[in-house]
């Protein structure tokens, strides 16, 4: 038992002995690598550790950012007491994107429909309050007006204007210069019937112009807005322009381009975040390089005015601001760029607006030859077709001036009329509106209410005519808006208005080329012109 135990012990101790260092060894590599695989693993541990903390660190961030924006944008962005209801807005953007700018005034009109006739909407910080309904704007408009005669500021107007003007300028300027244009105006005919013999020679260009067409189908687009410009030419810079003027041609391209764009929602993405608008490219660009390029032109028939110019000969509005300028008084604004920007804002209100309004009319008449057969009737039997008409047949072209009025109220020309400001805090509506606010007037909530006309969406000349077929005026048009505000060339518009109408009808018939349907679609911007169409003139 002791020898075979003593023989297994040995033989146990050979085999360590003969092995033992070997496995010494190998069990000591063993334990090397080991501790290195630990280290390793140890390392990738900390490494993910790391990197999860680093991942959740950013979230975390990311997410107090979120959070803390967020409540910095309630708190500071939240409705006002009593201010005017409205729909929930986005954080950072409001309402941005619940209009839709293809239509804004119809979209307005609809979310005036849900919340009432005063709500509010938010342009990314700032908010407005829009108003609907005749009674409701003029209320603010009239009643209210001397809170609400101010202009907001718009970054992109601001940026184009430079707060001067007739249309954007504020306060003393805005008084100063409307004051001076109106008398201006009128001391060259405004209102007056030597400007009645300046309207109807430029029909007579016009005439020459139509009938060169015979009957064959055209667009009569800038031919219209030619023969209105030229009106507001004549008082502004003493002259006419040919409708074969490229450069005259061009800059109406540029003002019908450029109404189109400050109505879209680059304007208000523009006025909304200008710090970081006017460092990205897109058509709020585009805009102030037309309005640049316009009042380029201008400022060359200011420079030839300069030449020329004499103060014991004032020949035109150019003339008279220019002996303003040389007077020197106190606090003066007379300056070369308040006259280049009053004269841009004269030429747009003084032209587009109107070649607009005609542009329609010869739609409506196409589109309604019994309408048309009506007017021509009428103007056959009162002034007959020899002589052109004067602005005292108005009162005796009943029917004919009641297509006028309808032309204007289906054409809604300034849907949205320009933004106000609120100089102080009001109440409108059972609801406070504090200092410093945009107000919107909705002139199309008037223009189609269903309790202000019979057939708000049909066109009906008898809106205006009375059960004896005399001509009727109602309150609720307001095509030119209301209060101190109102459009200073309304008087001038009218004029235009009735005498291209009347002395068209006189001489022409209007019809869609054969197998074309009248489509009665906008164009939405700051005004709202009819898609491009063509149309056939034939002489009477």
């Amino acid at each position: 038992m002791r020898s075979e135990s003593s023989s297994s012990c040995s033989l146990i101790r050979e085999r360590r002995g003969t092995t033992g260092k070997t496995t010494f060894h190998k069990r000591g590599s063993q334990k090397k690598g080991g501790k290195t695989q630990v280290r390793f693993h140890m390392m990738d541990s900390l490494f993910s550790m790391t990197g999860s903390y680093f991942a959740w660190d950013v979230k975390s961030l990311l997410l107090f950012l979120a959070v803390f924006i967020l409540t910095t944008d309630y708190i500071k962005n939240r409705r006002p007491v009593s201010f005017p209801p409205g729909p929930w807005a986005l954080p950072v953007v409001g309402n941005m994107f619940t209009v839709d700018h293809s239509r804004t005034h119809e979209s307005l009109t609809e979310l005036g429909r849900r919340y009432g006739d005063v709500f509010s909407l938010r342009m990314g910080s700032a908010w407005m309050v829009v108003l609907n309904r005749f009674e409701v704007l003029k209320e603010a408009l009239v009643t209210q007006g001397d809170s609400l005669a101010e202009r907001p500021d718009l970054p992109l107007m601001n940026d184009i204007s430079n707060g001067l003007g007739l249309v954007f300028s504020k306060s003393h300027i805005w008084r100063q210069q409307r004051r001076f244009a109106l008398s201006t105006l009128r001391h060259f005919g405004l209102g007056k019937r030597s400007l009645e013999t300046v309207i109807r020679d430029e029909f007579t260009h016009c005439a020459k112009e139509f009938s060169g067409n015979k009957g064959a189908p055209f667009d009569p687009h800038l031919t219209i807005n030619n023969v209105v410009s030229n009106i507001i030419c004549s008082l502004v810079f003493g002259h006419r322009f040919e409708y074969s003027d490229e450069t005259f041609m061009k800059m109406m391209k540029l003002t019908g381009k450029g109404l189109q764009i400050e109505g879209s929602i680059w304007a208000q993405l523009y006025n909304s975040f200008p710090l970081l608008m006017r460092r990205l490219p897109g058509p709020h660009q585009t805009v102030q390089h037309i309005w640049s390029e316009v009042k380029d032109f201008i400022r060359v028939e200011v420079k030839k005015h300069k030449q020329n110019w004499d103060p014991s000969d004032q020949r035109d509005y150019i003339d008279c601001y220019l002996n303003e300028m040389n007077k020197g008084q106190p606090d003066n604004r007379f300056v070369e760029d308040n006259l280049v920007m009053s004269i841009l804002d004269l030429f747009v209100a003084g032209s587009e607006t109107t070649s607009s309004t005609l542009r329609w009319a010869l739609l409506y008449m196409a589109d309604n030859p019994e309408i048309q057969e009506t007017v021509q009737a009428e103007i056959d039997r009162v002034i007959g077709k020899s002589r052109l008409p004067y602005m005292e047949d108005c009162a005796i072209l009943p029917y004919t001036n009641a297509v006028i009025h309808e032309v204007q109220r289906m054409g809604n020309i300034a849907p949205l009329s320009l933004p106000h400001l609120t100089s102080r805090d009001i109440q409108l509506g059972g609801y406070t509106i504090p200092k410093g606010i945009t107000i919107i007037p909705n002139l199309t909530s008037v223009m189609f209410d269903k309790d202000e006309w019979e057939t708000p969406y049909t066109f009906n000349p008898g809106h205006f005519l009375n059960e004896e077929g005399k001509f009727v005026k109602k309150p609720a048009l307001i095509p030119f808006s209301a209060g101190k505000r109102v459009c200073l060339g309304e008087s001038l518009a009218k004029m235009e208005l009735f005498l291209f109408f009347t002395s068209f009808m006189q001489h022409f018939t209007f019809s869609m080329p054969p197998g074309v349907k009248s489509e009665m679609e906008y164009c939405f911007g700051l005004t709202l012109a009819p898609n491009p169409y063509e149309i056939c003139v034939s002489p009477r």
